[in-house]
């Protein structure tokens, strides 16, 4: 969806540094035992990044909050709505789309913040060189490749890449021999770099990222970007409310909105999000997300 921005040295050294102790586990309780606080995310890049991401974040709010923090990982996107229904994920770092489904599913949710970029994300189309393709608005030249998405529940890696593919004209479903659904971002940008697939769409904040890094194989390029959307949002489930108090998303949210790039501490989770600040979100800023997900089918 994170998306996380930060190098993969990056993210070792903060994984290592630092006089405190981490309260994260990847083994953690159900968030329904106890005052603790169990964070998910959906599975949108490597696991080994994602742990060393949520576990910094469970760090940070813990030290700020005083709450018992532990990141517990998913398998899959719809693993961390249906944990999120049940109660055995408390906050969770969701897509627009993925948001939508856990709001209709979990009455009472709260969503909290997003990121500063969040509110004008974009998805980006890429080619392997071979196909020859120079960059173009032209999405037709893609219908005739074989093509990968992410998750079939990713905003960013499959609902707003079919939506503008739709709005050229090409059935976003239509591709030679169908399809592929990749299971991530990183996944995505390695099967279009070996050839598997000729073309796929993605987070433009991973292939920043990726590229920053020199992890991105020269065989891949940008082909096309969609048009701005809203899509990653912390959401909040009720029974956490409920269990840990009423002024539990006044907290967490005045925790989000106060990191600062100013403090070195803060812009170390700042930077791990690809941000430069947290920002006030609404449910209604994923509208949009919701009609074009009823459109396809997806809610």
């Amino acid at each position: 969806m994170l998306a996380a921005a930060g190098s993969s040295v990056l993210l070792a050294g903060l994984a290592a540094c630092g006089g405190r102790t981490s309260p994260v586990s990847s083994a953690a309780s159900p968030s329904g035992s106890g005052g603790q606080l169990t964070v998910g995310a959906i599975p949108d890049q490597d696991p080994e990044v994602l742990q060393r991401l949520y576990g910094t974040l469970a760090d940070s709010m813990a030290a700020a909050t005083g709450l018992d923090v532990a990141y517990r990982p998913v398998t899959d996107y719809a693993a961390a709505v249906s944990l999120f229904r049940t109660g055995d994920l408390d906050l969770v770092w969701f897509g627009g789309l993925t948001g939508v489904q856990a709001r209709r599913q979990t009455p009472g949710a709260v969503v909290l913040a997003q990121r500063d970029i969040d509110t004008a994300f974009r998805s980006v189309f890429v080619v392997n060189t071979a196909t020859g393709l120079a960059p173009s608005d032209d999405l037709t030249a893609l219908a005739g490749l074989r093509f990968t998405y992410g998750s079939q529940t990713s905003t960013s890696g499959f609902l707003m890449p079919a939506h503008s593919l739709t709005g050229q004209g090409v059935d976003p479903r239509g591709f030679p021999g169908g399809p592929g659904f990749s299971g991530s971002h990183d996944a995505t940008l390695q099967l279009v770099a070996s050839g598997s697939y000729e073309a796929g769409a993605l987070n433009e904040q991973v292939w920043t990222a990726r590229s920053a890094e020199g992890a991105v194989d020269p065989a891949v390029g940008v082909y096309a970007r969609t048009p701005p959307y809203h899509d990653y949002h912390w959401l909040l489930g009720p029974r956490a409310v409920e269990r840990l108090g009423e002024d539990l998303p006044d907290r967490l949210t005045g925790y989000l909105l106060g990191l600062s790039v100013g403090d070195p501490d803060d812009a170390q989770v700042l930077d791990l999000f690809g941000a430069g600040a947290f920002v006030p979100a609404r449910a209604s800023d994923h509208a949009e997300i919701e009609e074009i997900g009823e459109q396809l089918g997806l809610l």
